[in-house]
C-alpha cells in the first residue's frame, strides 16, 4: 500500500514538474506582440546573422539554459505634441499642438532596428523617445515654412512633417501612422494680425462677391427677361407662321379642290363632248354614207353618164363639124365654079330649110291661103330681097339676122365671106 502511494506521489510530482517545465518553456505570441528568443543565432531576411529569433502571431518553446525570452508590444501609442517657441521662417516664434499615432514596426527589416534600440525599454520610455524625435522634426519643418504657410495649408505642413519624420522614426524601428495638427498660435499676435487681415480681405472679397453676385443676378435677370421676351416673340412668330401656313394650306386645299372640281367638270364635259363627238362622227359617217348612197353615187353616176353623153355629143358634134366643114369646102369649090350667080344659087338652095325653121318657131296657125306678091320685075335676087322684106313686115321675123345667128352658132371654122352687097348673106349658116 505504501508502495502504491509512493508511486502515485512520484507520478503526481513528475506530472507537476512536467507541467511546470512546459509552462516555463512554452510561449504563445499574441497578434499584437512579437516574441524575441535571444541566445541562439539566426539569419534574417537581408542575410545578416543576429543573436535572436523572432516569433510573431504563433507559439514556440524556449530552449532551456540557451535562450531568454522577451516580449515587445506592437499596439498603437498616442503621443501628444506640444512645441513652444518654435521659430518659423522669418523669425516668428510659434506654438504648435498636435497628436501622433505611433507603433513599433512589426515587419522586417524595421523590426530589427526596434529590437536593437528599444528592446527592454518600457512603453513610457518608447513614447518619450518618439515624442522627442517628432518635436525635433516639427521644429525643423517649422523653420522652413512661414507662419502664413503653416496656418493656411496645414495639410502641406503635415505632409512635410511626415516626410521629415519617417526616416528618423524608421531608424528607431517606429512607424508614424497618423499625425494631426490641432492648434497653431504665437505669443506676439502675428497670426491674429494675419487673421484680421484675412478677415478684412475676406470681408472685402465677400462684399465684392456680393456686389458681383448682385450684378450677375441683375445681368442674369435681364438676360432671362431677354430670353423670355425672345422666346415669347419666337412663339408668337411660330404661331403666326403656323396660322399663315394653315391658311395657306387651306387656300391651297380649296384651290386644289376647286381645280379638281373644275378638272372633273371639264373632264366630264370633255367626256360628254367626246361621246357626242363620237355620236356626231357616227352621224356624220352615216350622213356621209347616206349622202354617198343618195347623192354622191347618183351624182357620180350622172356625171359619168353626162361625161359619156358629152363625149358622145362631142363626137357627134366633131363628126358633124367635120361633115359641115367638108360641105363648106365643097360649097366653096362649087361657089367658085358658079361664078357671079353663085350667091343666088346658094340662097335658093337654103331657102327651103330656112323656111322650115322659121315655121317651127311660129305657133300652129290655120292658114287658109298664101298670097304671093309679085314685085313686077327685077332679078331673082331682087325678088328674094323683096320677099324677105315683106316677110319681116308681116311676121316681124328678120330672115337675114336669123340666118347670120344660125351661121355663127353652128360653124366652128371661119365662115365663107360673100361678095359685098346691100344685105347680109343668109347662107352663112353651116
Amino acid at each position: 500500500m505504501s508502495l502504491i502511494f509512493a508511486l502515485l506521489v512520484v507520478m503526481f510530482g513528475a506530472t507537476g514538474s512536467l507541467l511546470l517545465i512546459i509552462k516555463n518553456l512554452y510561449y504563445i505570441c499574441q497578434p499584437s506582440e512579437v516574441l524575441i528568443f535571444a541566445g541562439d543565432r539566426s539569419t534574417v531576411s537581408d542575410g545578416r546573422q543576429v543573436g535572436y529569433r523572432l516569433v510573431k502571431g504563433g507559439s514556440s518553446i524556449r530552449k532551456p539554459l540557451l535562450e531568454k525570452t522577451f516580449r515587445m508590444e506592437l499596439t498603437n501609442m498616442i503621443i501628444e505634441l506640444r512645441v513652444s517657441n518654435a521659430y518659423s521662417k522669418g523669425g516668428i516664434p510659434l506654438r504648435v499642438e498636435g497628436v501622433a499615432n505611433i507603433k513599433i514596426a512589426g515587419e522586417e527589416p524595421a523590426i530589427h532596428n526596434a529590437i536593437e534600440r528599444l528592446l527592454g525599454k518600457t512603453r513610457q520610455e518608447v513614447e518619450k523617445i518618439a515624442r522627442e524625435t517628432l518635436e525635433g522634426n516639427l521644429r525643423g519643418v517649422l523653420a522652413t515654412l512661414t507662419p502664413e504657410q503653416v496656418n493656411e495649408d496645414k495639410m502641406a505642413f503635415v505632409r512635410s512633417l511626415l516626410d521629415e519624420a519617417d526616416d528618423d522614426l524608421a531608424q528607431l524601428g517606429l512607424i508614424l501612422d497618423n499625425l494631426q495638427i490641432q492648434n497653431i498660435s504665437d505669443d506676439v499676435g502675428y497670426l491674429n494680425s494675419i487673421g484680421r487681415k484675412q478677415r478684412a480681405d475676406l470681408l472685402r472679397d465677400a462684399r465684392i462677391a456680393e456686389a458681383e453676385a448682385k450684378a450677375q443676378s441683375a445681368l442674369q435677370a435681364a438676360e432671362n427677361l431677354k430670353r423670355t421676351s425672345l422666346r415669347q416673340i419666337e412663339a408668337k412668330m411660330a404661331t403666326t407662321r403656323a396660322d399663315a401656313d394653315r391658311r395657306l394650306q387651306n387656300a391651297l386645299s380649296q384651290r386644289q379642290a376647286a381645280i379638281s372640281e373644275a378638272e372633273a367638270e371639264i373632264a366630264a364635259e370633255v367626256a360628254r363632248t367626246e361621246a357626242e363627238l363620237a355620236v356626231q362622227r357616227e352621224r356624220r359617217n352615216q350622213v356621209e354614207q347616206q349622202l354617198q348612197a343618195d347623192v354622191i353615187a347618183p351624182a357620180a353616176a350622172a356625171c359619168q353618164q353626162a361625161q359619156a353623153r358629152a363625149k358622145g355629143d362631142a363626137a357627134s358634134i366633131v363628126e358633124d363639124g367635120r361633115a359641115r366643114a367638108e360641105g363648106i369646102r365643097e360649097l366653096a369649090t362649087t361657089w367658085k365654079a358658079a361664078g357671079d350667080h353663085a350667091r343666088e344659087i346658094f340662097l335658093f338652095q337654103k331657102l327651103e330649110a330656112l323656111l322650115v325653121n322659121l315655121v317651127a318657131t311660129v305657133p300652129d296657125v290655120e292658114v287658109e291661103n298664101i298670097t304671093v306678091i309679085d314685085p313686077g320685075g327685077g332679078s331673082s335676087a331682087t325678088k328674094l330681097v323683096s320677099f324677105m322684106e315683106q316677110l319681116k313686115q308681116t311676121t316681124g321675123l328678120d330672115l337675114t339676122q336669123t340666118v347670120q345667128s344660125l351661121g355663127q352658132a353652128n360653124l366652128p371654122a371661119a365662115p365663107l365671106v360673100p361678095p359685098p352687097s346691100a344685105h347680109p348673106d343668109p347662107g352663112s349658116k353651116s
